[in-house]
């Protein structure tokens, strides 16, 4: 009886220790960060809830940190005061590589890993780049563009050069675009990080006329359409084209309106909640080194670009959209 109890016992430890270890895995102690600019714009509010949400998931600490406007030092800043901290990793996004790219690489000489989201440092040492393909997104808009304009008009773009993203997006608006030999790129203009300067200049442009008339408006930025949209209902524009940036409730209700003609949506909380989890999985099983060249290697454990995908959000799919973001706001 005893060697049979005995049996049942180790049986019982055999299943149930590997289900304590699972358990015990994740700890509070366990801190991560989401690094970012723009912090106070509703694309970012959602990346930090997918952020918190694996972390509430996995039972580790998660805090979004950054400048609420967009202030490529003031990230900067704040990137290096959390490595400080000496964290089990940071996701971030890179407004500015030039600024960030050594910061990164200082992280990761650290041992601390760093995984890029929404906008990508390549030059750096990060691990690899969670987040939108932008040069497709652009791709996808210009496409859009084009059908609209029926081939032909004079085309301007609202972006902060040189921002990766912003800069990845209007090259794939150029590269389907210099196929229609009747649309014109008049001129991409430089918001300089305040999206309100959109609304102005888009005033001027609708002043237009003849030649020079600006036939489609489009926005490289989340928060530039809305503005732009403004504009047009000022001077009750409703004879160009307008395509904006993802699905914050202001923009879809802009689209449902019929000011703006679509938007390009993203994918702000599958990024962060990915890269919570890839994080996590770093820290618990660490790579070594963590700062050699893995986008050369053949056999690395990491992959380059995890590509979260997008969608062109029209009057066709708009309800189906903003019905799942009511669900989740509720």
């Amino acid at each position: 009886m005893n060697t049979l109890r005995k049996g049942y016992l180790f049986a019982l430890l055999a299943v149930v220790l590997p289900l304590i270890a699972g358990c015990t895995r994740h700890s509070k102690s366990e801190q991560y960060y989401l690094v970012a600019t723009n912090t106070a714009l509703p694309y970012w509010k959602v990346a930090a809830s997918g952020f918190a949400a694996a972390g509430a998931e996995y039972g580790v600490s998660v805090d979004t940190r950054g400048p609420a406007g967009l202030n490529a030092q003031a990230e900067v800043d704040e990137f290096k005061a959390m490595v400080a901290r000496k964290p089990a990793g940071i996701l971030v996004q890179v407004v500015n590589s030039q600024l960030m790219q050594p910061e990164i690489d200082a992280a990761i000489a650290a041992g601390i890993p760093v995984i890029t989201i929404d906008s990508d440092s390549p030059e750096s040492k990060r691990l690899y780049f969670i987040g939108t393909n932008n040069f497709e997104a652009g791709k996808l808009g210009g496409r859009r563009a084009a059908a609209q304009l029926n081939g032909k008009g004079n085309v301007v773009f609202f972006t902060n050069p040189g921002q990766p993203n912003l800069d990845e997006r209007l090259k794939g608006y150029q590269d389907i675009l210099e196929d229609y030999h009747g649309i014109k790129i008049v001129e991409v203009f430089d918001i300089k990080t305040d999206a309100g300067t959109a609304m102005d200049k888009a005033g001027e442009y609708l002043e237009r006329k003849g030649p020079a008339r600006i036939d489609a408006f489009i926005c490289l930025d989340s928060r530039s359409g809305a503005n732009v949209a403004e504009a047009f209902k000022r001077r009750n524009a409703t004879d160009r084209l307008l395509i904006a940036m993802d699905v914050d409730s202001d923009t879809l209700k802009l689209v449902g309106d019929g000011t703006i003609d679509s938007t390009i949506s993203q994918k702000p909380y599958t990024m962060a909640f990915l890269g919570l989890k890839a994080l996590d999985d770093i820290h618990h099983y660490p790579v070594k080194p963590l700062d050699q060249d893995y986008a050369l290697d053949p056999y690395s454990p990491f992959p380059t670009f995890v590509n979260t995908g997008v969608a062109l959000v029209d009057k066709t799919n708009l309800d189906a959209v903003m019905k799942k973001q009511r669900s989740v706001n509720q």
